[in-house]
């Protein structure tokens, strides 16, 4: 990773728009771990359901990752850090 050699000054609109993205970030982790625990709990009280939604629990974890880094990409755009 290569940080900036200078300072990095943002505007009010790029602070703006960063905690716009964090606010989704945040929004989207919420719901698919939401989806995760419901999941869970449908399991845990009816178990016959365990194969249809063993579809949902898997999509769920690669989504928070996919959120994560498009955060984390973003976040690194509007700092001018690079990665090799």
């Amino acid at each position: 990773m290569s940080l900036p050699t200078e300072p990095v000054i943002l505007g009010v609109e790029q602070i703006g728009e960063l905690n716009r993205k964090l606010a989704d970030l945040r929004h989207d982790v919420n719901n698919y771990a939401s989806l995760i625990l419901a999941s869970a709990e449908l399991l845990r009280r009816r178990p016959e359901t365990a194969e249809r939604m063993m579809a949902n629990l898997i999509e769920q974890p690669p989504k928070i990752i996919a959120s994560i880094k498009q955060f984390s990409n973003d976040l690194e755009a509007a700092l001018h850090i690079t990665r090799p």
